[in-house]
């Protein structure tokens, strides 16, 4: 079975993600020294996206 023309994606067409995955978060906050290593990764504080 074929997939709808719809629901195809397009090596163009690449959005911005919102959210940030915890390594991610991680490598922000410790640029910042807000995150040193051996600090628990659980609870977060948020970050804006690095552009």
């Amino acid at each position: 079975m074929s997939q709808h023309p719809t629901l195809k994606v397009s090596g163009k067409i690449r959005k911005k993600r919102n959210v940030l995955k915890r390594f991610e978060r991680i490598d922000i906050l410790s640029k910042d020294g807000r995150w040193k290593e051996g600090d628990k990764v659980l609870g977060l504080p948020k970050t804006k996206r690095d552009e």
